[in-house]
């Protein structure tokens, strides 16, 4: 007989939404406030990286403000867990949206396309909203691994079961076949989401960007995507704009195109500098809800 070990995490994660379907939410947002605060006090350096970034985005203001501005986005940053449990075990997360009527087009016309997402709000919750406004489209997801995250593990399956086709991309940057299959995908007139914010592995391929002044390094695989396979790249950003409620906006299609082979560089960096801008007035419009905790501005170039 074989006995399925479940991981420490995941049972505890499990029996921590127990006993908040018994006792109520609030058990699970106690823990969570607790959980986020001690990382914020046992992490220095991560801290550091948020103090780094209001200080970049708010120039004019003191240090305890961006130290305060770290502290609230650390805690803010566990609705999201609140709002996952929400989604997937009571469905009571609902959205608004400003330019869905691009992607439904796209699905329309069969053309498909990119979904460049970003830690914007929480871009798990918005794909299985997005699938479930949606149930027709076929979407291919690519995500990040940690290791030895079983919660992770368990909110990817999660997706899974939601009828999105995940690709779990490990810090090695997985292989040349996961590419492969993503433009596939996109020739097949699907869509293909991934974040555009995140470098996985210092091997990864990347875009140097000017954001807040700084000098960034963005992923370049989403617009090479766009360019290889000639379908267009939708911008999708999730605020959370009260409790329970999400809001979606998804830019106009933009198509990356170059007629020469040695014009794609150039015409990969536009792209990824046009994210940038975007994201850097998302960021000012929505400073406290990027949860992005690695670091990701590099030196001052104003």
């Amino acid at each position: 007989m074989i006995i399925r070990r479940i991981p420490l995490k995941g049972l505890f994660y499990k029996t921590l939404i127990f006993v908040s379907k018994t006792l109520g939410l609030w058990v699970f947002v106690l823990f969570a406030w607790i959980v986020s605060t001690g990382y914020f006090f046992l992490f220095p350096r991560r801290v550091g990286v948020g103090i780094r970034f209001y200080k970049a985005l708010f120039p004019d203001k003191g240090w305890h403000y961006h130290y305060w501005y770290t502290w609230k986005q650390y805690h803010n940053f566990t609705d999201l867990f609140v709002d996952r449990m929400l989604l997937t075990r009571f469905n009571t997360i609902s959205f608004r949206s400003t330019g869905l009527e691009h992607l439904v087009e796209a699905a329309r016309n069969g053309t498909g396309g990119v979904i460049l997402m970003s830690h914007m709000g929480s871009w798990e919750v918005a794909a299985l909203l997005l699938k479930k406004e949606l149930p027709d489209i076929n979407l291919l997801l690519y995500m990040g691994t940690k290791n030895k995250e079983q919660i992770e593990t368990m909110q990817k399956e999660g997706v899974a079961q939601a009828g999105i086709r995940v690709i779990a991309l490990d810090k090695d940057g997985g292989s040349p076949f996961d590419i492969v299959e993503g433009i596939k995908f996109l020739k097949g007139g699907d869509f293909v989401s991934m974040t555009g914010d995140t470098i996985w592995n210092r091997d990864q391929r990347s875009v140097p960007v000017r954001f807040l002044g700084h000098e960034a390094h963005l992923p370049e695989t989403p617009h090479l995507f766009a360019l290889l396979s000639g379908t267009p790249l939708f911008i999708f950003f999730s605020y959370r704009i009260s409790r329970r409620t999400y809001h979606f906006s998804i830019t106009k299609p933009i198509y990356v195109k170059a007629a020469l082979r040695t014009e794609r560089k150039e015409a990969v960096r536009k792209s990824a500098q046009e994210y940038a801008k975007i994201l850097e007035q998302s960021v000012r419009n929505h400073p406290f809800q990027w949860y992005h905790f690695e670091p990701f501005l590099g030196k001052k170039i104003d």
